[in-house]
């Protein structure tokens, strides 16, 4: 088992070092901007004032959204944890880098964003949650596994968040204090004020743990301002899961309320510090969350609840319109060649995204693809629902239409433009209509230049020598 996912690190590690390295963009007399993410686990698209969500109250998300390029149809191509976190540090699809499944380890010798910033002379650092290690939840990660980054307050995966541990320099377990997200921040407003004075250029990724469950363990501020009854559920939360449904969403808007003002704190510290003018400012999320929607729970499902996510991008001084809708899909490969594009950086030839750059700096008129991109998941485990079974699926996300197959054919079809709850599945209603025809057609196309053969769940865990149990979960420890 070893042997194979050794042969499989090695055979990334090619994809990663073939090819010369794309051109970077001319930025002229610009300096080059800082680079901010900050990254939410199991936020859904949703879930903001700014998306049209009565419950939520996110006031400074609201306000950053009202001052970016915000893309409306961003979506998880493989909507978990560990395969999104491998994309956005890679640039790369979850079948090429292979982390398909939580708590596997992504290739140490991967070509990063950290890495490729690091070579430019930038700063990189990384505080909060990682979960791409995979060789246990509590353990240290040495420098050398670290991916690029030389700042470093992690820890690979907790959801403990009133008693969560994470690693610096050494292999000496610390504590956040208190509710870690609020400690994270923190630390990261230190780490901007600690450059405001060196001058130096940095990439720093800022990764919370929620508003992921444990729903119920906001700071009680936070909790007090959500009561269940007073909540409105989504049209496709069925009846009967009422009551409990409205239980975990006032916990879950109460991380949500809790990660606003830890955002609120970030946009402060880069206008108090000077640097916002010339910091690339992203908010994004992993995943999403069903939270009820369909009759199911967390993640790994096709749903929108599920694959779409927030993305906003923010940069004062460099991008062409400061506040725009894009309806363009961009997915989670996409985000690393945006952002070395938007910084002049070159791209590496490993990297499979789309570069949205010249459309956000209004060199290009319209943004690259062909309005659709894929999403799936190659490996089900754990976070399907007893009644609807683990599915592998492939599929593609549009800016109107949502179209999936499993292994035994076609699965779903919604249009989302009128049926934005997803309610009305137009697969197979009189047969196959002409919208699934194409939908089904782009879809085979996609898939076969991605040479991706849509092979049952065992393939993938033999391919990339995957240990995992009865339910196809990898284990949390070694």
């Amino acid at each position: 088992m070893r042997f194979r996912l050794f042969t499989g690190f090695i055979c990334a590690a090619l994809v990663a070092q073939r090819g010369a390295i794309a051109k970077a963009p001319d930025l002229g007399d610009r300096a080059r901007p800082n680079v901010v993410v900050v990254l939410a686990d199991q936020w859904r698209a949703q879930a903001f004032g700014f998306a049209g969500d009565p419950n939520a109250q996110t006031p400074n998300l609201d306000r950053l959204a009202g001052v970016s390029a915000r893309f409306v149809n961003a979506v998880a191509g493989l909507p978990v944890c560990s395969p999104t976190r491998a994309s956005l540090l890679t640039g790369q699809r979850p079948l090429t880098h292979g982390v398909l499944i939580n708590d596997v380890p992504l290739n140490p010798r991967a070509r990063t964003l950290a890495k490729v910033f690091r070579s430019a002379g930038y700063d990189a650092g990384m505080i909060g949650k990682w979960h791409l290690d995979g060789r246990g939840r509590s353990d240290y990660i040495p420098p050398e596994r670290r991916q690029g980054f030389n700042y470093w307050k992690a820890q690979e995966c907790t959801h403990d968040y009133t008693n969560s541990s994470y690693y610096a320099d050494r292999p000496e377990k610390l504590k956040w204090p208190g509710y870690d997200a609020l400690a994270q921040t923190q630390d990261a407003c230190d780490y901007l004020r600690r450059h405001q004075q060196s001058g130096k250029p940095f990439l720093l990724f800022l990764a919370w743990g929620p508003p992921h469950d444990p729903y119920s363990t906001a700071p009680l501020q936070y909790q007090a301002r959500f009561d269940p009854a007073a909540l409105r559920l989504r049209p496709n939360v069925p009846v009967g899961l009422e009551a409990q449904t409205r239980k975990i969403l006032a916990g879950y808007y109460s991380h949500c309320f809790a990660l606003d003002d830890c955002m609120g704190q970030v946009m402060r510290s880069l206008e108090e510090t000077g640097l916002a003018s010339n910091t690339i400012l992203v908010f994004s999320a992993d995943h999403g969350d069903m939270l009820g929607s369909q009759g199911m729970h967390k993640k790994q499902k096709p749903f929108d609840e599920s694959i779409r996510v927030p993305m906003l991008i923010r940069w004062p001084v460099g991008l062409a319109d400061r506040a725009r809708s894009i309806d363009a899909p961009i997915n989670s490969e996409d985000l690393m060649p945006t952002l070395l594009g938007l910084c002049g950086l070159p791209i590496p030839k490993s990297v499979e995204g789309l570069d949205y750059s010249g459309y956000l700096l209004g060199r290009t008129g319209q943004p690259p693809g062909d309005s659709a991109t894929v999403i799936l998941c190659a490996a089900p485990f754990g976070e399907w629902e007893r009644r609807v079974g683990g599915r592998e699926y492939r599929g593609i996300r549009t800016d109107r239409h949502t179209y999936v197959r499993d292994l035994n054919g076609p699965w779903l079809l919604f249009d989302n433009q009128v049926d934005p709850y997803q309610t009305n599945n137009l697969v197979g209603l009189v047969g196959p209509s002409p919208l699934q025809h194409d939908l089904d057609a782009l879809l085979a196309r996609k898939l076969k230049e991605r040479q991706d053969a849509f092979l049952p769940a065992a393939h993938y865990i033999r391919k990339w020598g995957y240990r995992v149990d009865q339910n196809g979960t990898a284990p949390y420890t070694p």
